[in-house]
């Protein structure tokens, strides 16, 4: 089974003015830290709601630095469930933005037939192995793949 991870990120900036500028910087310093392993990695600002529901922008600034909620999204190949899936995104991502907090948001599986799937839902354990799904791992997640199976 291939499923399609995504993952929220609390990234801090400095040295920005406006919230505009820190979801820049944001981008820039995730995809510097990501690239080349990892650039298959979606990065998108992440928008938020406050707890009455009013729309809040995706970065806060206060006194030159600020904070910036992204959405990190990426496929994992040949995977044994949910979990499996969001511990090895977490864990490749996670590896290479030390410091930067990682919360699942989604885990949605791939559909073979008509590539990814139109709505990421909230993922739950699946336990069902696609027999039919031929997909190759790429090299640094077979590794971890083989040391969970053992």
């Amino acid at each position: 089974m291939d499923c399609r991870v995504v993952l929220e990120a609390a990234v801090p900036v400095y040295d920005v003015a406006t919230p505009e500028a820190a979801v820049g910087a944001a981008i820039s310093k995730v995809g510097s830290s990501l690239n080349p392993e990892l650039s298959h990695v979606d990065i998108e600002p992440r928008s938020r709601r406050s707890p009455r529901g009013a729309e809040l922008p995706p970065a806060t600034v206060a006194a030159g630095e600020g904070l910036v909620a992204l959405e990190l999204a990426m496929t994992v190949y040949d995977v044994e469930g949910a979990d499996h899936a969001v511990t090895i995104a977490r864990s490749e991502i996670g590896h290479r933005l030390e410091g930067i907090p990682l919360e699942r948001v989604s885990c949605t599986p791939v559909d073979d037939d008509e590539g990814e799937s139109a709505e990421p839902e909230p993922a739950a354990d699946e336990d069902g192995d696609d027999a039919d799904d031929e997909a190759t791992l790429l090299p640094e997640f077979e590794e971890m793949v083989e040391r969970h199976r053992e």
